[in-house]
């Protein structure tokens, strides 16, 4: 450990740590705009400059490391004019209109400047060239907005391992994005939104639906349902000021309403759903695999992240037959609204719209996939992000955190408690055992509140094992095995587990997803998720599985009423036709 002082505070840190770090231990926060926790520090926007005793510069405190006995001063005169004098710079290249741009109120560029007092810009020069990029079906590129912080840089290559956008050319002239300055669209992007998460302005944002989910509401031929996923209701409170990790489930479906939607539901129906299917599916391996000695693709992927899809067809198109056949929540919702519910209320399967709410860029591309249309029409017509959600909520004058709480509709609005945790890394692997163990056993999950710990939290990969003692006779070719499962989450992370299993790590099921802690800190959250917020957003969510009297997939009446009025049973005719898929390796 070393001593330093941060404006005069004693601060203790552990040896290669950080200025920057040092300052938040010391209870200081130092303005960043190329940070990324956790990740290789670019010191390149020296936003964060600071001042060091005996220094002849001022120094990038995100890239410095402390030595003993440092001092360190953040708010000197020096720093101040350094501070503003880049932002100046960075305002001066900006090709952008505050009054127009949807990160208006949300720009961590606008706010540094009105931080640093910044009233008008002094620096009147060239504007950085404006390029739009729409070409994929999740994301918008702005090159004129972009201020080269290199965060999107970052994650793409740090955090996803997928290298789509890099810096370009050198000096004025430089640009961020794909080689060649070519749009997005022909190089491999997963679509997870990352790169969107973390971009401090208007560079790069969701593919923008909330002008046809409009339409649609304001068509009086048009019945328009909504589906929310698990991880909305633990962030869509954010847009309007509350604490990461609040949960606003009722006041959603009240907003949902007054915006005119004319039936609300929830996407953790056909996470339940998912369950019934994709747990059925890995028995079905198992026995194939174990009793009937059969080949059978093993381990089983979860298949519910559309980001981590994407990148299988691109990268380990090996590894496709191991996927799960089941499409995600989103996409068994569209296909049942489209037939069972259209049938229930009377309705043509074209004049229901259903719109989603996720948490997820890539929806915005699954939803288009040209496969995702069992119910005969396209089974998804519209997602919105939650950003997009708060935008349209702000745009309607409702005053959110006023509203009382309303409830789901139904047939399709109950869902247990393993569906909300649909939400967190590991919590589709839990969701399942819950329901497979109690399946093949006849007892309950024995995991601590029905949790199985080793696959919670943030740790990258995690892994556990779950040994059969008895089960029933039906079974029994189970009796004695070890299942062994893994989850990972970034896809960095999964591009380790899928090289362990090519060289012999044995696993019976894994789940992936592509972002950071899941679908909690999905690319169309709102901005900024670091690992504080993400760790709120986890702990409510759990809140609100362990709040739940009914936590069991298999146990959702409404679950149970769906097989007996129409589906018939996991893996059946029907079930099969609307709710399972296939996937093709791609090239670009």
């Amino acid at each position: 450990m070393l001593s330093a002082y941060v404006n005069n505070v004693k601060v203790e840190v552990q040896e290669g740590q950080t200025i920057l770090k040092a300052a938040e231990l010391a209870g200081f926060r130092i303005p960043t705009m190329c940070y990324v926790e956790d990740k290789t520090p670019q010191g390149a926007c020296r936003v964060c400059v600071v001042e060091v005793e005996g220094a002849r510069t001022l120094m990038a405190s995100c890239c410095t490391p402390v030595t003993d006995k440092m001092k360190i001063f953040t708010n000197t005169k020096r720093v101040r004019e350094a501070r503003r004098n880049v932002v100046e710079l960075l305002l001066s290249e900006h090709e952008g209109d505050c009054k127009t741009c949807t990160r208006n109120n949300d720009c961590e560029l606008q706010a540094l400047a009105r931080e640093l007092g910044i009233d008008n810009v002094r620096f009147q020069g060239e504007k950085t060239a404006k390029k739009i990029d729409d070409t994929t079906p999740a994301l918008t590129r702005d090159s004129g907005k972009c201020i080269k912080c290199r965060r999107c840089v970052t994650v793409c290559n740090e955090v996803q391992s997928i290298g789509s956008i890099y810096p370009q050319s050198r000096g004025f002239k430089t640009s961020i994005g794909p080689a060649f300055d070519s749009n997005l669209e022909n190089v491999i992007c997963i679509q997870c939104g990352q790169c969107a998460a973390v971009c401090p302005v208007a560079a790069i944002t969701e593919k923008n639906h909330v002008d046809g989910v409009w339409e649609a509401i304001d068509d009086p031929e048009k019945f328009v349902v909504v589906q929310t996923a698990p991880a909305i209701r633990a962030a869509l409170g954010e847009c309007f000021n509350n604490e990461p990790g609040t949960l606003v489930t009722g006041k959603m479906v009240t907003a949902l309403r007054q915006l005119g939607f004319d039936a609300v539901f929830d996407t953790n129906f056909t996470a339940d759903l998912t369950i019934m299917e994709e747990g059925t599916e890995l028995l079905m391996r198992l026995k194939k695999s174990l009793q009937e000695k059969q080949m059978s693709p093993l381990p089983m992927f979860t298949s519910c992240c559309p980001g981590w899809v994407n990148f299988t067809e691109h990268y380990y198109p090996e590894f496709l037959p191991n996927l799960s056949t089941c499409k995600s929540p989103q996409q068994m919702f569209g296909a049942i609204a489209k037939t069972f519910y259209a049938a229930k209320i009377g309705k043509k399967i074209e004049d229901i719209t259903v719109v989603s709410i996720m948490p997820c860029t890539a929806k915005k591309f699954e939803q288009q996939r040209p496969e995702m249309n069992s119910s005969g029409l396209r089974d998804v017509d519209y997602v919105l992000t939650t950003r997009e959600l708060g935008r349209m909520i702000r745009q309607s004058g409702i005053e959110f955190n006023a509203l009382p709480d309303g409830k789901m509709d139904s047939p399709l609005g109950l869902s247990s408690g393993a569906a909300d945790i649909f939400a967190n890394t590991g919590g589709v692997m839990e969701a399942a055992l819950r329901t497979v163990y109690e399946i093949v056993t006849g007892r309950e999950f024995p995991g601590k509140n029905l949790h199985l710990e080793p696959i919670a939290g943030l740790d990258g990969i995690k892994q556990a094992s779950l040994k059969i003692e008895k089960t029933l006779k039906e079974w029994s070719f189970l009796e004695g095995v070890e299942v062994k499962v893994a989850v990972a989450h970034s896809l960095s992370n999964a591009r380790k587990i899928i090289e362990a299993v090519k060289n012999g790590q044995v696993f019976h099921f894994i789940e992936i997803m592509a972002c950071p802690g899941g679908c909690i800190s999905g690319g169309g959250q709102p901005r900024f998720t670091d690992d504080k917020t993400r760790m709120k957003r986890i702990k409510a969510i759990y809140k609100e599985d362990e709040g739940k009297k009914l936590r069991k997939s298999h146990e959702n009446p409404e679950i149970i009423q769906i097989y007996k009025e129409f589906l018939d049973k996991p893996l059946g005719k029907k079930s099969h036709k609307l709710l399972h898929t296939h996937y093709s390796a791609k090239i670009i």
